[in-house]
């Protein structure tokens, strides 16, 4: 494959500042992708041809752990990611085994490189069982949220977006959010009660990773609600255990993406549209470093930082 465009997410900032849990250093970084299938072995099947634009599934699967034996790939004990446990994109060209490449020439080079942090958001939803009857609340409008909010909108639930910046708030009420509460300025459970009756919403998609949030999750959900969670906290979490029991909650992680989710991601994108503030910056590969550290400066204004090959 010809590398076309590499998306720097929240995890590849922090594996360069050194924080991020799940990484093998050294690593070439790199798992959100857009590429044009350069050349092709006799054994990939014929739907796959040189010239191809295309995306990939950046995960790894063993076959033969519990997740993979029940069909939740996805969440392989053995998962390797690329640019994670093993080195990613950042490359003019690189080789992956076909099974994970997905060509749609119908998206734009530029959108194939967000399909998969999309999906992440998407993933969380499926997970969470989400019809027309619920009212969601997704904490964190970065891109992993902002899936999860276009995947409850699509399936019609009454979205309600959390974060601390009004210009993302602004975009998820674009993307279809009904309610937005800014949590630096609006006491949360007060506006909540306001806008679900004091019920709580029916799930909360945590999409953070911090202490807080996680918390708010808990606190806030409705009875027998479920909340999903998306983000690596990076300290131990203190619950109040007996809300678990009190409302019976489902609490579920959340983990990668499966096959599905990224098709789902596709369809929306070629349906609707994705718009130009989900790519903050555009930077060559000699400047992905002066990137990082850019967005380590500011990283509450940062959506998505691509670099172009």
């Amino acid at each position: 494959m010809k590398i076309n465009y590499v998306g720097f997410c929240g995890s590849d900032l922090n594996t360069f500042l050194g924080k991020n849990p799940m990484v093998k250093m050294p690593v070439i970084p790199g798992h959100e992708i857009s590429a044009t299938v350069a050349k092709v072995t006799p054994s990939v099947p014929a739907t796959i041809r040189e010239g191809m634009a295309c995306t990939v599934n950046p995960y790894t699967s063993c076959g033969g752990c519990t997740s993979c034996r029940n069909g939740r790939v996805n969440a392989c004990r053995f998962n390797q990611t690329l640019g994670v446990q093993r080195d990613g994109a950042m490359r003019d060209y690189m080789v992956v085994p076909w099974n994970k490449v997905i060509v749609d020439e119908a998206i734009s080079s530029r959108d194939l490189a967000l399909v998969e942090p999309l999906s992440i958001g998407f993933h969380a939803v499926s997970r969470a069982r989400v019809t027309d009857g619920d009212s969601v609340m997704v904490i964190g409008c970065g891109m992993i949220g902002m899936g999860a909010i276009i995947r409850s909108v699509r399936r019609g639930a009454e979205v309600i977006a959390v974060d601390l910046d009004d210009e993302k708030l602004k975009l998820a009420r674009r993307l279809g959010a009904k309610y937005t509460i800014n949590s630096a300025l609006e006491e949360v459970h007060t506006r909540l009660n306001e806008v679900t009756g004091e019920m709580g919403p029916d799930v909360v998609i945590e999409a953070v990773g911090a202490p807080a949030t996680y918390r708010m999750a808990v606190d806030e959900v409705a009875f027998t609600g479920r909340v999903v969670c998306i983000g690596y906290a990076s300290q131990e979490v203190a619950f109040e255990t007996k809300l678990f029991v009190s409302k019976e909650l489902d609490i579920m992680g959340s983990r990668n993406a499966l096959p599905a989710d990224f098709h789902a991601v596709m369809q929306y994108v070629k349906q609707v549209g994705l718009p130009d503030e989900f790519i903050t910056a555009t930077y060559s590969p000699d400047k992905g470093q002066e990137a990082l550290e850019q967005w380590a400066a500011n990283t509450g204004k940062v959506f998505r930082i691509l670099v172009e090959f």
